[in-house]
This record gives structure tokens, C-alpha cells and sequence, in this order.
């Protein structure tokens, strides 16, 4: 279990990435749109690249021939898991500053244990403790701030975020469900390609172009910058690639409920890293003995379900 949870902490510093970019895009006037799929387009690009060097082409053929086989069920799940999930973070990029999407975003924490549930999975009454703690803390980081509350904010800044926390773990758990077969109405995917992140990765990547086909239809944003385009490029490599391998990396090695939602809980590790990072690289506002308070919630929600290993 400890491993599992320093991997997810590994994965939410790359993650943190995500909302400090993309602050600086929304910052310069860069459309959210175009914030979100050429993320996922880079990322296409470097997942194509890693799996022909370390797989070779067969391998890379054999991923496309998977999602080809299967592919009513990656367009759902990663239109879910990738796509609502990164087109309401960065759309929320608009109108919120990266640490209050970082911070709003930790109630992936507790959605994770809803999504779980309507998968028919069950906790032990102390795991909804650890994840309200560390609820609490991330609801003190908020309510620290809250001299700087508006109305629009809260509905075009929160509410999308708190969409896009069950959006991710949603899509996630559909892919860990296909492939050992637990669930009668999600189709068994049970190849070996499967066991590789990157493929993993790639699968759900590939099942988001339908998504962001539309969005770019819809919305007829203008040209990406250059600005936008390189920092694009920055986030699909730390937080799509690097991050996101990861954090499945640990969840495939999870093996029962309460691994899986304390791999899920360490994504709560991003608002220290984004905080960090807004005060180094934006001149933030710095943490006041409120903020500080809900950080240490969070550290302390996190070092139980490390400690606490029971199956």
C-alpha cells in the first residue's frame, strides 16, 4: 500500500502542472477549447512513440486494433474519462485560479467512493473517515479564500470542476471493470495490452477525438498561439503522459476497493504541489493559517490510508 500511495503522490506533482499551465493559457487568452484537445492530440503523438520504441510496430498495431475491436466502448469511456473530465478543467481555467481548481478538483477523492459504489463495490466505515478528512482539508483551503468569493466564479469556476471529478474516476474505473471482467452490462476486455499503462493511456486517448471533434465544431475558436501550442505540449507531457501513467500504473496494481480509493485519494496531493506552484511561478497569494490547517488534513488523510492496510 505504501507503494501505491508514493506513486500517487509521484503522479499528483505532474498533475499539479495541469492547473498552473493552464492558468497561464487562460492568462495570455488562449480558448479552453483548444487548451484541452491539443493536449490529448501531443499526447496521441508521444504515446504513439514511446509504445513503437518499446513495443515495436506490432504492438502499436495491436492498440489500435484493440480500440478498433472495441471501440463504441473507448469513445464512452474516454470521452468520460479524458475528455468531459479535461474539457471542464480547463473551461474552469476562465474563470477560477489554478489553485482553486487544484483544491475544488480534490473531491475526486469522495466521488471516486460514489463511482465505486455504483459499481457494486463496498468500504469499511474508516475509509469514508479518511477521505472526509481529507475533504475537510481541502474545504478549509477553499474557505480560506473566501474573501474572494463570486457567484460567477462559483458557477462557471466550481461547479464544472466538481462535474469533472466524477467524470475522471468514472471513465478510470469503466476501463479497470472491462478488464477483469466484473461488471455483466461493461464488455470483457481481457488482452494483454491492457497490463501496459502506456497502451491504457493511448486506448483512452483515442476515444476522446470524437469529443474534442465536436467541442472545436461547436465553439469555432480562433488559431492557438504559439504560447498556447508549447504549453500545451508542456501539460501533455507532465501531467498527460508522465502523471497520467502513473497514476493508472498504481491503480493497476491495486488489487481490492480500499487500494484502489487510496490510490484515488492521493490525487488530493496536487493542491499542496499547485499552491507551491502558483506562489514560485504566478506570484500567488501566500497560504494563511487556514490554508495551512486544511494542508495538513490533507497530509493527514493521506498518511492513514497508507497506514491502514486492511482488506
Amino acid at each position: 500500500m505504501t507503494k501505491l500511495i508514493f506513486l500517487g503522490i509521484l503522479s499528483g506533482a505532474f498533475f499539479s502542472s495541469t492547473f498552473i499551465l493552464n492558468e497561464v493559457m487562460s492568462l495570455e487568452g488562449g480558448h479552453w477549447v483548444w487548451s484541452a484537445s491539443l493536449r490529448y492530440v501531443f499526447m496521441m503523438l508521444f504515446l504513439s512513440v514511446i509504445i513503437l520504441f518499446s513495443g515495436g510496430r506490432k504492438q502499436l498495431f495491436d492498440v489500435f486494433g484493440l480500440f478498433r475491436s472495441h471501440y463504441k466502448f473507448w469513445i464512452v469511456a474516454g470521452s468520460i474519462g479524458f475528455g468531459g473530465f479535461y474539457s471542464l478543467i480547463c473551461f474552469s481555467a476562465d474563470f477560477s485560479p489554478g489553485w482553486v481548481i487544484a483544491a475544488t478538483w480534490q473531491f475526486t477523492v469522495v466521488a471516486s467512493l460514489f463511482i465505486f459504489m455504483l459499481f457494486g463495490r463496498t468500504f469499511p466505515k474508516r475509509i469514508w473517515l479518511f477521505a472526509s478528512i481529507i475533504f475537510l482539508g481541502v474545504i478549509l483551503v477553499n474557505l480560506s479564500y473566501i474573501e474572494q468569493f463570486d457567484p460567477k466564479v462559483f458557477l462557471l469556476g466550481g461547479i464544472p470542476v466538481l462535474i469533472a471529478a466524477f467524470c475522471y474516476p468514472f471513465g478510470n474505473q469503466l476501463v479497470w471493470e472491462a478488464k477483469h471482467a466484473k461488471h455483466k452490462n461493461i464488455p470483457s476486455i481481457t488482452s494483454p495490452l491492457l497490463n501496459n499503462v502506456f497502451n491504457k493511456v493511448l486506448l483512452l486517448t483515442l476515444g476522446s477525438f470524437p469529443l474534442w471533434i465536436v467541442l472545436v465544431l461547436i465553439t469555432q475558436p480562433p488559431a492557438p498561439s504559439m504560447s498556447q501550442t508549447l504549453n500545451t505540449l508542456l501539460v501533455a507531457l507532465l501531467s498527460g503522459v508522465f502523471a497520467t501513467s502513473i497514476f493508472l500504473f498504481a491503480r493497476n496494481l491495486a488489487s481490492n476497493s480500499n487500494e484502489l480509493a487510496g490510490v484515488d485519494a492521493t490525487q488530493a496531493s496536487e493542491v499542496i504541489f499547485a499552491l507551491l506552484g502558483g506562489l514560485l511561478f504566478l506570484e500567488g497569494k501566500a497560504p494563511n493559517i487556514v490554508s495551512i490547517i486544511g494542508l495538513v488534513l490533507i497530509l493527514v488523510g493521506l498518511l492513514l490510508f497508507v497506514t491502514y492496510q486492511k482488506v
